[in-house]
């Protein structure tokens, strides 16, 4: 008896007339801005191998070629667009300007209420540039998007500071940077340093830079973040939210992290950060089509 012929998978639904139509004309919307900033469009595989994620493999889905290669459907597009540079547009100048509208696929506990189907539009900057441009388009998609949001920048090399200040393995690093990013106070209490557990309330304007005591950070850790908040200011007029509780959520990012919340989405609709993948530096970010599309419904 067939028992699932009639529904979708868990994390993953159809769209009806207006939706589609609401979908379309974000992505139009979001490309066009891409496209008139110099970025040229790419369109990575649906399918890609295995090795080219270094993901917990929990969290994406598995499959096998006629070949009985293992097989991965899209969990990222920023990793395809890397090997993409790194092959058939290895000869073109740097920095490389790419923008992307595709879907990407998640396998998320399904008790998240996460959507392990997510449509989005995004951009990297391939090589050495100006995070700044970067960030002020960011915030240029928020305003395009007539959205009441929310921006906030973090750095990750923070966190990272002091994971090695505090001499804490790679294991123990990353269950407290998943309670810093769940913001499980007790929990990050109980098992950090108080320099850790304290970085998810370091959280707010300017001050923050500040209030920040000795034992957490030193002054020089801060400084890349302190400069790029100040020169954004001076070019968008746009004080950002600080968050010194920003980590890596990918695994390949290693400097500016950046998001964009909506008010009535419990999750940014908009995310990136300065990376490095392969050897190849760069600075990117990705829209989340799905949620924005379901706020302007």
């Amino acid at each position: 008896m067939k028992k699932y012929n009639l529904i979708t998978p868990e994390g993953t639904r159809d769209l009806l007339f207006e939706e589609c139509t609401a979908r379309r004309e974000i992505e139009t919307k979001l490309m066009e801005l891409f496209k008139n900033n110099g970025y040229s469009e790419v369109i990575t595989p649906f399918l890609e191998f295995y090795d080219v994620f270094d993901f917990k493999q929990e969290t994406m889905y598995k499959l096998t070629d006629s070949k009985g290669r293992l097989m991965v459907i899209r969990p990222d597009s920023t990793i395809p667009i890397i090997r993409l540079a790194q092959t058939r547009l290895k000869d073109l100048p740097r920095p490389l300007k790419l923008c992307y509208n595709q879907t990407i696929y998640r396998a998320n506990p399904k008790e998240s209420g996460r959507d392990d189907e997510i449509a989005q539009t995004g951009i990297e900057f391939i090589g050495n540039g100006d995070d700044c441009e970067i960030l002020t388009l960011a915030i240029q998609v928020l305003e395009l998007l007539n959205v009441n949001y929310r921006f906030e920048i973090g750095d990750c090399r923070i966190f990272n500071a002091l994971i090695e200040k505090e001499n804490i393995n790679k294991e123990q690093a990353e269950e407290l940077r998943q309670l810093i990013e769940n913001k499980n106070y007790p929990e990050l209490t109980a098992k950090a340093p108080a320099s850790i557990a304290q970085l998810p309330k370091l959280f707010g304007g300017v001050e923050i830079f500040d209030s920040v005591g000795a034992n957490c950070v030193r002054p020089l850790e801060l400084e890349p973040l302190k400069e790029i908040c100040d020169r954004l200011n001076k070019r968008t007029q746009f004080a950002p939210t600080i968050d010194l509780g920003l980590t890596d959520t990918h695994g390949y990012y290693t400097g500016i992290l950046f998001n964009g919340y909506a008010e009535g989405f419990g999750k940014p609709i908009l995310s990136g950060g300065r990376y490095r993948i392969n050897n190849t530096e760069g600075i990117g970010f990705a829209v989340n089509v799905t949620a924005i599309a379901e706020l302007q419904k």
